[in-house]
């Protein structure tokens, strides 16, 4: 564009932006351009005209076919076919580093996930946002940035006082004690389980009459209900061993999270602990400076966050009248103390049902004067689990849900972490269990697999025949794939880093499942219609190093979605 501007061809006031970008269709060439179009408001020359500017202005080069100008005015590129050779040699010497980029180089993300209160197992809806976080982390890993993975523990407030409630009523339930269990209680098998270790340990020293339990209690209100069992058990229990139930039910069900998780391959840098945001008086803190701010006002002794100015629906409480804090003043808490860490983004991965806390807890960080551009939150919705045709119940309360580790069990870690990533985390997902497991073109996982499989097994072949894994990716030795099949291929090779980059970008890991599955379907084409072990050993060498990059490539972008590469199905 210069050389126009100095030759007095073009003239131009600023310089405008433009995109470079792969043609979807091959009519259209392998680039398109949109230059010609950018500048012409700014030229004050028709976009063609400009685009034939600088088309003629190009100079010549080896990799370039032709240059066509199409529509009104982008500039199609046709590359030559040996313009990709170059990239089998790039993979195989990158190896697991292909694709890698350095766009969030000297960029620190804390990525917080799943987060499920420990009040049960964790079940299939959790398991979509576990196999996300985990996959966002390595894509954002790879395009550069320092990851931190962190898991919030809601180990305090009321849900854990019901789960500490329900496991002293089940205690009750073991020393033979009748009474009328709370619907609204948790219902689940755990419970009982957490009992008996109870009632193994201490025996008959926590046992109450259940008459000292419900008696006087108003029962019109199932919550408020609910409620006055709680304080009666606090009450009747005492501080200490209250307090010993509250922390084995927590502590076990926090462990069994921990394990079901890391046996999915998801591990955390941290676990943060509700209750410590309560000990290190992080909560006060936060909200003596919102007092200050003049964010907070008080009506009916209860103390509320005037988020309406800031966007929120309506005002929110943060100080009850009885003096207890809320979840929000929690949530408030944690990321200011987020945001003294000194990160450049938080990135929070929450359930759907989380969609209306999106705007208080943005408006918490502009109230506190942090700059709330540096949260992002993403939606994730839950995943909706078929056995047939039938709808599978999911309720932690009532304890009907399949846990995560059924599932597991059931369909196997890659095939449930591969449908987890395979779609865009605010989509609606319906989980198909046969699928999952079947052994088809019409299972992705299998489907990308069994292409890497497929190709170990050439390699096996090649060492039986005595031939030996010699690759030879030079140029000169490649030129002889000539194949639209082995242009495609490369093709889609030479495509990984730009993937790999958007779905960082985007925070999009499910854009590597699509792009494994065209690369696998590249692939099993190729492999259906080619011989790789032929008598020409040009041949034979050139297209083993083909296979050898898309074997590379799926591998790790399978590692990128965390799903094992295996060498044999």
């Amino acid at each position: 564009m210069g050389a126009l501007e100095n030759g007095g061809q073009l003239a131009a006031t600023e310089r405008p932006s433009y995109q470079l970008d792969r043609s979807r269709q091959k009519g259209h060439g392998d680039f398109a351009c949109n230059i010609a179009m950018m500048l012409a408001a700014t030229a004050k020359r028709p976009p063609r005209e400009i685009a034939q500017l600088i088309v003629d202005m190009l100079p010549a080069s080896k990799f370039i076919d032709k240059v066509e100008i199409a529509g009104p005015g982008f500039i199609n590129f046709y590359l030559t076919p040996q313009a990709y050779l170059g990239t089998v040699a790039t993979i195989l010497r990158a190896g697991s580093d292909y694709g890698c980029t350095n766009i969030g180089v000297g960029k620190k993300v804390l990525l917080e996930y799943v987060s499920a209160n420990p009040t049960g197992p964790l079940h299939v809806g959790h398991g979509r946002g576990a196999a996300y976080g985990d996959a966002l982390a390595r894509v954002l890993k790879a395009a550069g940035y320092k990851v931190d993975r962190e898991y919030y523990v809601n180990d305090a407030g009321r849900q854990m006082d019901i789960i500490a409630t329900s496991v002293w009523l089940r205690y009750l339930d073991l020393c033979g004690e009748s009474f009328d269990y709370p619907a609204n209680a948790y219902q689940g098998d755990y419970i009982w389980d957490i009992a008996a270790t109870v009632h193994r340990e201490k025996r008959g020293r926590l046992f109450h009459g259940v008459e000292n339990i419900f008696s006087n209690l108003n029962s019109d209100n199932p919550e408020t209900y609910l409620d006055g069992i709680i304080a009666r058990s606090k009450q009747l229990l005492g501080d200490g061993n209250y307090c010993m139930i509250f922390d084995l039910a927590t502590d076990t069900l926090l462990e069994n999270i921990r394990q079901d998780l890391k046996e999915f391959g998801v591990e955390y840098d941290r676990w943060f602990s509700e209750r410590s945001l309560i000990t290190s008086g992080a909560i006060n803190k936060a909200i003596v400076l919102l007092k200050k701010k003049g964010h907070l006002y008080e009506e009916g002794g209860a103390w509320w966050f005037n988020t309406t100015a800031l966007g929120d629906e309506k005002d929110r409480v943060v100080v009850r009248d009885n003096g207890s804090t809320t979840y929000f003043a929690s949530d408030i808490a944690y990321h200011l103390e987020k945001f003294g860490r000194g990160y450049d983004q938080l990135i929070n991965i929450w359930g759907a049902d989380h969609h209306g806390y999106v705007a208080r807890v943005k408006a918490a960080i502009q109230a506190m004067g942090q700059n709330d551009g540096a949260l992002d939150i993403l939606l994730v919705q839950f995943a909706v689990l078929y056995r047939g045709k039938e709808k599978v119940p999911m309720s932690t309360r009532s304890g009907e849900f399949v846990t995560l580790r059924e599932l597991r069990k059931e369909v196997g870690n890659d095939a449930a972490r591969f449908f987890y990533v395979s779609r865009k985390c605010e989509q609606h997902m319906d989980f198909d269990l046969e699928l999952a497991k079947s052994q088809s073109s019409d299972n992705p996982v299998y489907y990308v697999q069994y292409a890497h499989a497929r190709i170990m097994s050439v390699y096996r072949q090649m060492q039986d025949k005595g031939l030996g894994p010699k690759v030879d990716a030079s140029t000169t030795a490649l030129k002889v794939l000539t194949e639209t099949h082995e242009q495609d291929l490369l093709t889609a090779l030479s495509r990984f880093p730009e993937v790999v980059e958007q779905a960082a970008r985007n925070h999009e890991p499910h854009q590597i499942a699509y792009y494994l599955r065209d690369l696998a379907n590249g692939f099993h084409t190729y492999y259906n219609a080619h011989q790789f072990i032929v008598k020409d050993k040009a041949t034979r060498n050139a297209r083993l190093a083909l296979i050898a990059a898309v074997k590379q490539v799926i591998s790790t972008g399978l590692n990128l979605i965390g799903v094992s590469a295996p060498d044999s199905m």
